[in-house]
């Protein structure tokens, strides 16, 4: 019997067009250069950069800019970014123009930055938080994608009157919740759908004091260390319960102080802040449930890590329970004088065999490139905002719950009483 071949026809697609990109805010996480020098922490050559150089390197992104208040930065960053990036990959290109002038000061130099892109091109904001709101607002109004730092916002009024910018000029907005493609941190959001309903979630992140001098001069002024670091698990707690039917109904907030003052930072800046939030099941008011999230900027010096950061998630048939401060990795160095646990998992900053970059699986790296990928899908027309919204990612659709419980929270210590959550006629409110 004669054997019949049978040929596939394969359709050759085109690729979509590599991702115009302005990263807006040149400090320790773009591009790891704070005070005059590599950042003490553990992102000496930042992320958002080195990420970018990367992906455009891999054909992802195109032209790259980048900008700031104070452009007499630039030939030092430059200078930076040549010796601790390029010289130690193979010479990746780190090129990028800059805003405003090297010899020029403009603290709205984000708008002829902005006004120098295109429709569908795309910003990063990594600026005080009090900054996200009218950046973000200047790019989706003239058609740019948008991604900005976590938290989004501060308000929901705030977060909700970008809701509809984004809808009206149909662009892609994305929170970047990189905690979410930590792989840990994944999985366990994937085993919670299986282990019954939400009853109780306790999360703790900090930083040591030393971040203190990096932050000093917008720490509590812009902004607090629950918008800073509550942030993460207040999300990762509502994209778990969240499919689960839970929603905020109640907020109530603690905060410490005397470490941070002490330090010379504002009178107002707290230490610790401790929000505590109930969650009710929609449908079923009998199910209710706790969750209580802490964050520090005043951990010890020498606590081995960067950042502690765990949590405990109970539900009603199991439970789960993370530390991803130390992952089984530790060194010990005597120019460090302690033993020292890191995270490559969420930046590796290692070179490859050939001495290119090798961090593309890192959850820090991966967090940009879905912002990329879903910008350019976008623009080729293969997918609208509203797809990826229906993916889970973390857009801004999907954080309203994170953006207030944190302003609960704020609003709670400053009027000193509880703060109730509701959904009115389709709009998050506070009362």
């Amino acid at each position: 019997m004669a054997t019949e071949m049978i040929k596939s026809a394969i359709v050759p697609t085109k690729s979509p067009s590599p991702l115009n990109v302005l990263m807006v805010g040149t400090g320790e996480y773009t591009t790891g250069f704070v005070g005059g020098g590599a950042s003490g922490s553990d992102k000496k050559v930042g992320v958002v950069g080195l990420t970018l150089f990367d992906l455009r390197r891999r054909g992802k992104v195109a032209k790259l800019s980048m900008v700031g208040t104070n452009g007499t930065k630039f030939p030092a960053i430059r200078q930076h970014l040549d010796t601790n990036i390029s010289k130690a990959y193979n010479g990746l290109d780190c090129s990028f123009d800059s805003y405003p002038a090297n010899d020029v000061k403009d603290p709205d130099s984000y708008k002829a930055a902005i006004d120098g892109l295109k429709p569908g091109d795309a910003i990063t904001i990594f600026t005080p938080d009090t900054t996200h709101y009218p950046i973000a607002l200047y790019a989706i109004e003239r058609g740019i994608h948008v991604l900005i730092t976590k938290p989004a916002v501060k308000t929901l009024e705030h977060h909700q009157a970008l809701m509809e910018a984004a809808k009206k000029h149909n662009v892609y907005v994305y929170i970047e919740h990189h905690k979410r493609f930590d792989p840990a941190y994944a999985d366990a959001r994937f085993k919670a759908q299986k282990l019954g309903d939400f009853n109780y979630f306790y999360s703790y992140m900090s930083q040591p004091k030393s971040q203190l001098e990096t932050f000093k001069a917008w720490a509590g002024v812009d902004s607090d260390i629950s918008y800073y670091l509550n942030s993460h698990h207040v999300d990762i707690c509502d994209s778990m319960v969240s499919q689960l039917g839970f929603i905020p109904v109640k907020v109530s907030a603690s905060a410490a102080k005397g470490i941070a003052t002490s330090l010379g930072c504002n009178e107002a800046t707290e230490d610790t802040i401790t929000v505590m939030v109930t969650w009710q099941k929609q449908g079923d008011p009998s199910k209710v449930a706790t969750g209580v999230y802490t964050a520090s900027w005043t951990a010890p010096q020498k606590a081995g890590v960067h950042s502690n950061q765990y949590f405990h998630y109970m539900a009603s048939g199991g439970e789960v329970r993370i530390n991803q401060a130390k992952r089984g990795y530790d060194v010990a160095d005597d120019t460090a004088g302690q033993l020292m646990w890191y995270n490559p998992f969420y930046m590796k900053y290692a070179p490859d065999e050939e001495g290119n970059f090798n961090g593309q699986t890192g959850y820090g790296y991966i967090s940009f490139e879905k912002f990329v990928d879903g910008c350019r899908a976008v623009n080729s027309g293969e997918l609208k905002p509203a797809d990826l919204d229906a993916r889970g990612l973390p857009t801004l659709n999907n954080t309203i719950v994170t953006t207030a419980i944190l302003e609960a929270g704020r609003r709670s210590i400053d009027e000193g009483r509880e703060i109730k959550i509701a959904v009115v006629n389709g709009s998050w409110v506070l009362a």
